[in-house]
């Protein structure tokens, strides 16, 4: 184990690091690999031809060799002893002729003359069998020669060339190509560094865009719009380009989630404020009557601070539970689903309307058939009531509020609270959802609201699956509730009817 990592630090300290060096070094490996491969088969190559170049004239000089034996045959009854002559033999050449008499054998001086060769290479050349063609052999003195051998009668004839012009050729070969290849690997190195930097040039204006938004504090306050890789570099053609849209991408996300977390953040340090307030106020009057009541121990007067206190618990307890359900909603946890009649729930909750405000008149269109939707019944109910309170709290009194169920065709039932009022102002209707938002800025409660009743109507709206919008302008207020529906049970179809409210001044029925 130890050892493994030792040559893997090895390796790490050896091999480059930066992708530049990588692909540099990978084009000098494969520039130099191609050129040994080139140089060594060409070196084989030319020393093919060479070497069958030589063998050629080895042969011709053998042939030679023979004639002159054959010409002295045929003038002598006996081989001759002696080589006397070298016509036509090129300087260098060794010739040996051997009988079981003995040997005689020379070789040809650059200036023509002959030589006679030594013991040593004349043994060596002795060992020589008869059909030889195109050997090597290592002469002492002499060096290397290509020989070939053959049998005239009772003599062995054996000629040969020296391989120096070869080997000098092939070493020369050797050197050129050795230099030409060196320079073509540095050449090659300059060139791939050269370009792969300038490839690689938009992956590092890529990297530059991730150090800067890796340099932004995300930790806290609004981040805003980060910095993004410029548009000439995301092409998505080529891989820098896709690595280019990738972070563009990442980074609009991260942008989103870390506004969308900064508002979260706003939202909760308002909604605690808010609630701070809404249960200081009920809290110091709670305080105010405990104190009055414990330095006045009058019955009459403690009777009056009790009910009191109660008021203000009583509004207290209804803020809390308003808070817990808001808590709820917003943790996803599940409502209760069952079957509820759309069409009893929008009945009872006007039928309640009118008992709790006379001085409006209430006007209830309904279709034929019961319009069925799935959901917490005591929720759908709540946000019902919640949206005609509102429509009562804050329009005049004489005001028409129209309640209108529908089913349409996309199996959504569609529950409109239409008003003629005064309407919202415009620069309300876009905070009219959200907590603890109303009308009346210096937050007196002579409407009794604590603002939470449309965001707890759109949150319960929303676990439902369904929509809650509101469009206002002067005598003309209404808010859709849209939820899906389901159909109706066999045993529903028969109609809940109002009761008769001789406080209300009017209400209309279908």
């Amino acid at each position: 184990m130890l050892g493994r990592v030792v040559r893997r630090l090895q390796l790490r300290w050896w091999f480059p690091t930066s992708l530049t060096a990588r692909v540099a070094a990978a084009v000098v490996l494969l520039v130099a690999v191609v050129s040994v491969l080139i140089s060594g088969l060409t070196t084989a190559a030319i020393s093919s031809y060479l070497t069958r170049q030589l063998d050629t004239k080895v042969a011709a000089s053998h042939g030679r060799a023979v004639g002159a034996l054959t010409k002295g045959v045929a003038q002598q009854s006996k081989p001759p002893p002696d080589i006397e002559n070298a016509h036509g033999q090129d300087a260098g050449t060794v010739t040996v002729y051997r009988t079981d008499l003995g040997a005689n054998g020379n070789v040809i001086t650059a200036d023509g003359e002959l030589n006679p060769l030594s013991e040593q290479a004349l043994g060596v050349l002795g060992t020589i069998p008869a059909a030889a063609e195109s050997e090597t052999v290592e002469l002492p003195g002499l060096g290397q020669y290509r020989i070939q051998a053959s049998r005239l009668g009772d003599t062995l004839i054996v000629t040969g060339l020296p391989t120096k012009e070869v080997d000098d050729t092939l070493a020369s070969l050797l050197v050129w190509e050795a230099s030409l290849s060196t320079l073509g690997v540095l050449a090659a190195g300059g060139v791939a560094v050269l370009v792969v930097r300038r490839q690689l040039r938009p992956l590092r204006d890529v990297a530059q865009t991730a150090r800067e938004v890796s340099g932004i504090p995300l930790a806290a306050g609004e981040i805003g719009m980060t910095a993004r890789v410029p548009e000439h570099l995301t092409d998505e053609r080529t891989e820098v380009g896709q690595v280019a849209v990738a972070l563009n991408t990442l980074l609009g996300h991260m942008e989103e989630a870390l506004d969308a977390r900064h508002r979260s953040e706003l939202q909760v340090r308002q909604f605690v404020a808010d609630a701070s307030h809404e249960l200081r106020t009920p809290l110091t009057t709670i305080h105010g009557y405990a104190e009055l009541s414990l330095r006045r121990p009058d019955p009459e007067q403690l009777t009056h601070a009790m009910g009191k206190v109660l008021v203000e618990a009583t509004r207290m307890t209804s803020l809390v539970e308003d808070l817990l359900l808001l808590a709820r909603l917003d943790a996803g946890r599940p409502l209760e689903r069952r079957p509820v009649d759309l069409t009893r729930l929008a009945m009872e909750s006007v039928a309640d309307a009118m008992i709790v405000g006379p001085d409006h008149r209430w006007a209830l269109r309904l279709p034929e058939d019961p319009v069925m939707v799935d959901g917490d019944e005591q929720r759908l109910h709540q946000v019902v009531s919640n949206l005609l309170t509102n429509a009562r709290r804050h329009t005049p009194p004489g005001t028409t509020v129209t309640v209108t169920l529908s089913a349409d065709d996309s199996h959504l039932a569609v529950l409109t609270i239409h008003d003629n009022g005064p309407g919202i102002p415009e620069t309300l209707q876009r905070t009219v959802f959200k907590r603890f938002s109303r009308s009346d800025i210096s937050r007196t409660r002579d409407s009794g609201g604590s603002g939470l009743g449309l965001s707890l109507a759109q949150s319960i709206t929303e676990a439902h699956g369904g929509a809650l919008t509101v469009t206002s302008r002067s005598g003309n207020t209404s808010f859709t509730l849209a939820l899906p529906r389901t159909r109706p049970p066999a045993s529903s179809s028969d109609r809940h009817f109002l009761p008769e409210m001789d406080t209300a001044p009017g209400l209309s029925s279908p």
